[in-house]
């Protein structure tokens, strides 16, 4: 069983739209996900357009994408959910259903300082 960066086990991000790198609605990684998509967030228009502006468009919809409007939760890579903090655009997180493996990129202290409760 996976774990969140709290140590107890990793809840659901977001399924409407379906997230996650295998798209199971959870931050779940593994060595074939080399964004390593493990900070569960929820999307702000301000990240949007951080992200879009570093050639990472999440709002324009793609084949099977449906593209992120702001207040959706996403699994975003870890380096970026970092680059957009250190440029203070960093959007909300839920501990919880943050993959342990995001504390490679990002300090805890800094999770948490993002960190908003995740409704049942």
């Amino acid at each position: 069983m996976s774990q969140n960066v709290l140590g107890g086990p990793l809840t659901v991000c977001g399924c409407t739209p379906m997230t996650g790198y295998t798209r199971s609605g959870s931050c779940e990684t593994g060595s074939d996900d080399p964004g390593s998509h493990t900070v569960c967030a929820v999307v702000s228009e301000e990240f949007l357009s951080f992200t879009a502006g570093r050639g990472n468009d999440l709002s324009t919809p793609r084949s099977s994408f449906p593209g992120l409007s702001p207040g959706d939760r996403w699994c975003l890579c870890a380096s970026r959910w970092e680059e957009a903090r250190l440029a203070g655009v960093a959007p909300p997180v839920f501990l919880e259903a943050c993959h342990e493996r995001a504390l490679d990129e990002v300090e805890l202290e800094h999770l948490r300082a993002h960190a908003v409760e995740q409704a049942a």
